[in-house]
């Protein structure tokens, strides 16, 4: 078996009264963290389209793809990504409890 992919599976409850302008500059600046750090494979972000609709207002989310746990704890610690999180923290719905966060190993 080959090494694990980390998967940081993010889920945001946005505030009704935040544009979707704004959510999308806090998407760019998440974005630009992949260029500054090495170790991130990709990164989605957006809206959901789920069909199901059973996203119990959490209608925004990224997903964030690492080579392994030490670059998962590197983009949590670097500046940039503190300062995304402090604007997802202060847009969210209660603040951090508008914010769900679940870490997956992805296995080859």
């Amino acid at each position: 078996m080959g090494p694990e992919m980390i998967r940081h599976i993010v889920l945001i409850r946005f505030r009704d009264d935040l544009p979707e302008a704004a959510i999308d500059a806090i998407f760019a600046d998440l974005h630009a963290i992949r260029a500054v750090l090495p170790g991130v494979i990709a990164i989605t972000a957006g809206r959901s389209e789920s069909p199901e609709q059973i996203e119990r207002g959490y209608l925004h989310g990224f997903v964030p793809d690492f080579t392994d746990w030490d670059a998962l704890a590197a983009y949590q610690a670097h500046p940039d990504h503190r300062r995304v999180s402090e604007a997802l923290i202060a847009n969210a719905v209660g603040g951090l409890d508008g914010i769900l966060v679940f870490d997956l190993a992805v296995k080859d």
